[in-house]
């Protein structure tokens, strides 16, 4: 059975990097890739991929979202998560999420290829740091003070604060999730209530900290004229738009 496999990383060269060294295995076909988790979600429904490799952070929509949208509404989709960080926050909630496997980006030749055969056949592959952080955790759980945003906020609210985090403004967001103007500053109010943070600069900090959006994001994103980060321009989001690869596909 060829596996085919669906790259998501908001960076062009990792694509490429891990393209060809998927490529390089004869029953592997890369059939599609995204730069961000919005596009990834539409391109697993059109192009039925087996595995889904996500970066964990990045615009828009990060990968825990990403995931956790994906094995809801996909059961038969895997996803690796793939990461150039060993951030214990990251890892348990992309496995909350519902991923199959976590690599590190600085493993990623051999681990890489590990973890998609392994999530092709329904099992799990953790990198060696990954899976004693994860041991260890199940030991010796952490407690926190703050509370977390995938314990705490909806889905939707989660959205909006990596949207807000990211500079997004309200008409912006609404129109990124099809929602109205009044539903997203409702969403603000209502984050700010439940994690008792007001103004952008606190709930970007907060968000940066739980993995919702990362600094590379926040410092990619141009400043606005009050001081407050920027969108991204029409011809950075025309760059999210990525297309199916032209290869033929392959049923499984």
């Amino acid at each position: 059975m060829t596996v085919r496999i669906l790259l998501v990383d908001d960076h062009q060269l990792m694509r490429e990097g891990l393209k060809v060294l998927l490529e390089n295995e004869p029953d592997f076909e890369v059939v599609g890739e995204a730069r961000d988790g919005r596009t990834a979600l539409g391109l697993v429904k059109s192009l039925a991929p087996h595995v889904v490799v996500m970066d964990v952070g990045m615009p828009e929509l990060n990968g825990v979202e990403a995931t956790h949208r994906i094995t809801t509404q996909y059961g038969n989709v895997k996803v690796i998560a793939l990461s150039a960080y060993a951030d214990q926050r990251n890892v348990l909630h992309m496995l909350d999420a519902g991923a199959s496997g976590y690599v590190l980006k600085i493993g990623a030749h051999d681990e890489l290829l590990r973890a998609v055969r392994a999530a092709s056949v329904g099992q799990t592959f953790l990198s060696p740091e990954i899976a004693g952080m994860v041991v260890s955790q199940s030991t010796h759980p952490r407690s926190g003070n703050e509370p977390s945003a995938y314990s705490t906020l909806g889905a939707r609210e989660r959205e909006v604060l990596q949207l807000v985090a990211e500079g997004k403004l309200s008409k912006e967001t609404a129109k990124e999730m099809h929602i109205s103007i009044k539903t997203v500053e409702t969403h603000r109010r209502n984050i700010a209530e439940k994690l008792g943070l007001h103004g952008t600069a606190e709930l970007t900090k907060y968000a940066i900290r739980e993995g919702l959006t990362s600094m590379d994001s926040f410092r990619a994103s141009p400043a606005r004229a009050d001081g407050a980060p920027g969108h991204e321009s029409g011809a950075e989001e025309s760059r999210a738009r990525v297309e199916p690869s032209t290869r033929a596909s392959t049923p499984p």
